[in-house]
């Protein structure tokens, strides 16, 4: 009775673990779409698309719901949620959370950082983005993001463009911040 007991249980563990290889491999294959754009292992190469790297498991998976919903709009983005199930939803956030993520590089401006940290203070961004800004729950990740993204984002949360999730808190704080607060925030930000 002990060794089949111990048979039974050794082929659940199997199976489970062929089940998550293959689980594993489909959301690897799914995340290759998103290479694209956001790059290998989620790092951003291309201007004005963000890193993924690192990003919160929720985060990513609201933002996903409100593109595949029109909620965030962006032309490239629409074709490619239309087609994600819930299940692929959640598996992708969980994917991109646990990778690595880019390690802001050598600061060239740290005038423009001291700028920016007491921007990044004047607005409390640390009160929804973390300490740190590595994000909480279904806040962004937004140290060591993409520079001109950051800019982008905040021109487009100021201007009322980018909709979607914390839109309202986020025109809020950006509605105030002048070109010069939104570049010193976004170049402080992507070199932590």
């Amino acid at each position: 009775m002990r060794h089949a007991s111990l048979g039974i249980l050794s082929a659940a563990i199997l199976l489970a673990s062929s089940a998550q290889a293959a689980d594993n491999a489909a959301v690897k294959e799914k995340a290759e779409v998103c290479a694209g754009c956001h790059g290998d292992n989620g790092i951003s190469q291309t201007e004005n698309i963000p890193s993924l790297a690192g990003q919160l498991d929720q985060y990513i998976q609201w933002q996903l719901v409100f593109f595949r919903a029109g909620a965030r709009k962006n032309e490239q983005m629409q074709p490619i949620v239309e087609q994600l199930s819930n299940e692929d939803i959640r598996n992708l956030g969980a994917y991109f959370a646990q990778l690595p993520p880019f390690k802001g590089g050598k600061d060239d401006n740290p005038d423009l950082s001291e700028k920016g940290k007491q921007a990044a203070a004047g607005r409390r961004c640390a009160s929804c983005h973390g300490d740190g800004f590595a994000g909480t729950k279904a806040v962004a990740r937004i140290a060591g993001q993409r520079e001109e993204y950051l800019v982008k984002a905040l021109h487009d949360y100021k201007s009322g463009q980018r909709s979607g999730g914390a839109q309202a808190a986020m025109a809020d704080v950006a509605y105030p911040l002048s070109d010069e607060e939104i570049t010193a925030l976004a170049h402080y930000l992507s070199h932590l």
